[in-house]
């Protein structure tokens, strides 16, 4: 006979697939995913919750709005795709609560100084520490879920966690628009302290997983050259559009980080304990899972660059108005994923992955249809689809990576996971980004917001037509992707069937 122990499969004799180590989390699994979602949550709002904040950051320093001051924005993200690698292997060697904990910590302390800085370098370093924190968070945010819930609730789990961190990408707009009106710019740094302190100490006293002795040798070498490289194509890819596509600064930070990459293939073919286990990614299961979740969230990130600029300069609705008419997406999203997760866990993931990006291209096919006079119906039908496919995909196709990924594994699968999330977010802005500027859009924006009071009706007829057209060409981009991720989702193959067993 056989029984499941500890999630893994234990056979009566003298084979034991698995025996539970001392280290295993005991804790509440629901506990652990709120823990683990709130954590997650904080991350992905301080990536959405400062755009909207630095005009009034760059007036409180006396700085322009471009230059410098962008870097508010980049040294989070590049931070958070300099480490995220390395702290999904460190954990998978002392464990999954010291990391946790000790992100909390960093996120914790560098909002504090965020909120407090004297100064724009100050501010920088500050959130360039903030990403730190947010990169040993997002590391572990999936595996902790994993581990936690049996094979038959993961994908609900992992559904539910999913919803939370897109809730902390939507309304990140929001909560930084109502706080700098209201407050000032520097409580969307303060907000974090009170939550960050509650969720350490409950952490501390919930989780009850032991800190163990690192498994083979750690890779200093791998380190530093996947942190150069990632860093280097993320910095790359969040100011290519303004310093421009064939720029020598682009050229060199994507030959600088692709440089790297190969380096960093090669060392780690060669050493024993590699940060990043290539195997995994022969794994045909793990790899096409992958590649479909970069996909997804190359062409679904846009929407929520894209839109605003429809709404605030083709439309002219107040920044409040844009921000509530952005809400059906992520609302669509929080009520399907979970409900997708669950038919994972029944019927497995096989076509619920593909099924989802299909939908979600269709929604972005929805979205490049509609122009000046399309109706607000229009708008959310177009956005709830959109929700819909990526609630469908997300839960399930998450559900498959980390059971195709071994156990001894799970946190350089979490932090592999969140740095394709990463990856996909910032190629997404600069993709359609650079569509929309090339075909005119964003010029024409411009002139549209600043001149409807004066433009005639046949400026403001072709100006419309010019950012229409740009638009949908840009929506349009992004739906062939989508299309490709479904393709991607298909040849994937079936997840493992001794999910329990890893």
């Amino acid at each position: 006979m056989a029984q499941l122990v500890c999630g893994t499969l234990e056979t009566a004799g003298p084979h034991r697939a698995h025996v539970c180590p001392r280290s295993e989390e005991r804790a509440n699994r629901w506990a652990v995913l709120a823990l683990a979602g709130t954590g997650g949550f904080m991350t992905a709002l301080d990536a959405s919750i400062v755009n909207i904040s630095l005009p009034s950051i760059a007036r409180s320093f006396g700085v322009p709005l471009t230059g410098m001051v962008e870097w508010v924005i980049t040294a989070y993200l590049v931070a958070i795709g300099a480490v995220l690698l390395t702290a999904g292997r460190v954990a998978d060697m002392i464990g999954r609560k010291p990391i946790f904990v000790a992100g909390l910590l960093v996120f914790t302390a560098g909002s504090m100084g965020c909120g407090a800085a004297p100064s724009l370098p100050w501010l920088l370093f500050g959130r360039a520490f903030q990403g730190l924190g947010a990169a040993l968070i997002f590391a572990v945010n999936i595996a902790m879920v994993t581990q936690a819930f049996p094979p038959a609730e993961r994908g609900r789990a992992l559904g539910v966690n999913a919803i939370l961190v897109a809730l902390g990408i939507s309304v990140g707009p929001t909560v930084g628009g109502l706080l700098t009106q209201h407050l000032s710019w520097r409580w969307i740094f303060y907000v974090n302290v009170p939550v960050g302190a509650l969720v350490v100490l409950a952490a501390l006293g919930i989780l009850t997983e032991r800190a163990r002795r690192a498994r083979g040798r750690f890779d200093p070498a791998g380190a530093v050259l996947l942190a150069v490289g990632l860093s280097s194509l993320t910095l790359a890819l969040s100011f290519g559009q303004e310093w421009g596509w064939i720029s020598w600064r682009t050229l060199a930070a994507i030959g600088v980080g692709a440089s790297a990459l190969v380096v960093t293939a090669w060392v780690e073919r060669r050493v024993a304990a590699p940060i990043l286990d290539l195997a995994l990614l022969g794994s045909r299961v793990f790899a096409f899972s992958l590649v479909s979740f970069v996909l997804a969230m190359l062409a679904l990130f846009a929407v929520g660059f894209l839109l605003p600029f429809y709404f605030e300069e083709l439309r002219g609705f107040d920044v409040e108005r844009a921000g509530l008419l952005l809400t059906p997406l992520p609302l669509t999203l929080a009520v399907v994923a979970p409900l997708s997760g669950l038919l994972a866990d029944r019927y497995g993931s096989r076509w619920l992955s593909p099924i989802g990006l299909g939908v979600a291209c269709v929604g972005l096919l929805l979205l490049s249809r509609l122009d000046g006079t399309s109706s607000i119906g229009d708008v959310i039908a177009a956005l709830v689809v959109t929700g819909l496919g990526q609630g469908l995909f997300s839960a399930p196709n998450t559900r498959t990576l980390m059971a195709a990924a071994p156990r001894r594994a799970q946190g350089l699968a979490s932090g592999v996971l969140a740095t394709g999330r990463v990856v996909g977010q910032s190629l997404s802005v600069a993709l359609a980004g650079a569509v929309f500027a090339a075909r005119g859009g964003d010029a024409a924006g411009g002139a549209l917001a600043a001149g409807r009071a004066w433009l005639s009706r046949g400026q403001t007829t072709a100006l419309q037509g010019t950012f229409l057209g740009a638009m949908r060409t840009a929506f349009l981009v992004c739906a062939a992707i989508s299309a490709v991720g479904v393709v991607t989702a298909l040849i994937r193959g079936d997840a493992p069937h001794r999910e329990g067993a890893r």
